[in-house]
């Protein structure tokens, strides 16, 4: 039997405990862990593979590579650009998942007022495979509200940014 890595949650981000939770994950061939990290990890390609976000600055410096405790921001699913700060940074290596997870957040009167972690999984799989896993906990008045619309947008986008992270890293 095998088993398969985790994220690694910060205990008020726990599925099920917020306001909104989905988890997309694909696995395929002919792609690396490496290959895959490249893509994820180098906000300049973001734009390029996934149209769901904008508007990327790096207000402390650095970047445009993420790396542990960099701060951040970017705006998604239409909100103005979110203040994040990568909180976990771990490259792929030999029997070694890569992890990366960053919170976002935006402040404001509580019907605007959003706290979120979003977590990374990438991992090299035998057979010639890799397993990506993303998963996001969302707290807040507007993160219940994108639980309720139907299709989620949140579980569709992730797919959307899922697959066109694979397509870059294809390339």
């Amino acid at each position: 039997m095998t088993t398969q890595n985790a994220i690694n949650w910060p205990a008020k981000y726990l599925p099920g405990t917020g306001d909104n939770f989905v988890s997309n994950e694909v696995v395929v061939q002919g792609v690396t862990a490496a290959q895959v990290w490249r893509h994820l990890t180098d906000t300049s390609e973001w734009e390029g593979y996934y149209d769901n976000v904008a508007d990327i600055s790096f207000p402390q410096g650095g970047g445009p590579e993420l790396k542990d405790d960099l701060v951040f921001s970017f705006g998604t699913f239409g909100f103005p650009p979110l203040a994040a700060h990568v909180v976990e940074f771990q490259a792929p290596a030999v029997g070694v998942p890569g992890r990366l997870s960053w919170t976002a957040k935006q402040d404001g009167p509580p019907e605007e007022r959003l706290d979120v972690l979003h977590a990374w999984l990438v991992e090299d799989l035998d057979g010639g495979r890799v397993r990506i896993l993303t998963q996001e906990t969302q707290i807040g008045q507007p993160a219940a509200a994108l639980a309720n619309e139907r299709p989620n947008p949140m579980l569709n986008g992730h797919q959307a940014w899922l697959d066109g992270l694979v397509s870059a890293a294809s390339k």
